[in-house]
């Protein structure tokens, strides 16, 4: 049904009033009653083969809503429903921001790809408190969190420290975002001796609370062997507890859609199939080289059920979707879940 009446309703609109409405008609529907239970019994794939403990969670099982759809923690309860194991929300920035310029976001249908560059637009870390404070569900949450864009990276660390304070008792773990390509300067943080600083300062305020929450960072897929090399020398210093892979991309290689189409569309990360590969191979690369030494959640071009064991075979622990949950729908979760059970089974 999603593909082939929903979807192509979207599709008809603009990306960015595409995903305002989704929302908008979501929260409609589910408060009409049964509808969240109707989802579970739709998409939920329940099985003690699929969890997984995790620095210190449990998963029910290990397919994930990657940040970037839920950026204000709005749909909690009704994406809950759709059988994740965990949800990501952000990028969540101290204060709200607006984000860049519209238009920002932009299908490319020929490739099953998504160009955003949204700019951490988000309502602020108040807004989103106030509705996790509301939240029914127990679902797993993360929170991901990133520098208003007039905070000089100079200053960064401050508004990476507010975030974490301040999010601490609403979330399970947190995401050290410094690779979105859409905020100027952001992917300077990157470079090993900012981080080390930036997640050093991190697990210091962790370790002060009452109970330490895990810290993940999100890398870039465009990062050279030399950088994630120095990533595993970061993860093992900091002793932070793993490494999202990976963000969106730069890069414009391979792509199926009109040349003319995509230069027109201008700056923005690609996600989506395009992204698949690269992603994977990060995955794999850190994975071997560091020997296995820290968790790894996969995400970048998920579309199949295929594609998620790829990542998992790759080294990945976890996975998230983001572009294949909006171009194949909720049923991807399901898919991807009864692969693993009847893997498991053979």
């Amino acid at each position: 049904m999603y593909k082939s009446i929903i979807r192509p309703l979207l599709f008809q609109l603009s990306a960015e009033k595409a995903h305002h409405l989704t929302f908008s008609l979501t929260k409609l529907l589910f408060n009409f009653p049964g509808v969240k239970s109707l989802n579970r019994s739709l998409f939920q794939v329940k099985s003690p083969k699929l969890e997984q403990e995790l620095f210190g969670l449990k998963f029910p099982n290990p397919v994930g809503l990657a940040a970037g759809f839920d950026k204000d923690a709005k749909l909690i309860d009704e994406l809950a429903s759709l059988g994740f194991g965990f949800i990501e929300i952000g990028t969540i920035t101290p204060k709200a921001q607006s984000g860049n310029p519209k238009p920002r976001l932009f299908r490319l249908t020929e490739d099953h790809g998504i160009i955003n560059r949204m700019g951490f637009n988000n309502q602020g870390i108040e807004q989103a408190i106030e509705r996790l404070k509301k939240r029914k569900s127990d679902i797993i949450i993360g929170g991901n969190i990133g520098k208003n864009k007039v905070t000089a990276n100079e200053e960064a660390f401050n508004d990476y420290e507010k975030c974490f304070l301040q999010l601490y008792p609403y979330v399970d773990y947190f995401v050290v975002n410094v690779s979105s390509p859409n905020t100027p300067g952001l992917r300077e943080l990157q470079e090993k001796e900012p981080l080390m600083q930036l997640l050093n300062h991190l697990m210091e305020l962790n370790q002060k609370q009452t109970k330490a929450k895990p810290i993940l960072l999100k890398i870039a897929p465009d990062l050279t062997d030399q950088q994630l090399d120095d990533i595993i020398e970061i993860v093992r210093e900091t002793k932070i507890a793993g490494v999202i892979a990976t963000n969106t991309t730069i890069s414009r290689d391979g792509l199926k859609s009109p040349a003319n189409k995509v230069n027109e569309i201008g700056n923005g990360g690609l996600s989506g199939k395009p992204l698949g590969k690269r992603a994977t191979e990060v995955i794999r690369y850190l994975s071997r080289k560091s020997s296995q030494a820290f968790p790894i959640i996969g995400v970048g071009g998920i579309m199949s059920a295929e594609d998620a064991l790829e990542k998992l075979d790759a080294g990945a622990s976890l996975v998230q979707l983001y572009t294949g949950f909006i171009y194949e729908g909720p049923r991807l979760v399901k898919n991807i879940n009864q692969a693993l059970l009847k893997r498991s089974d053979a």
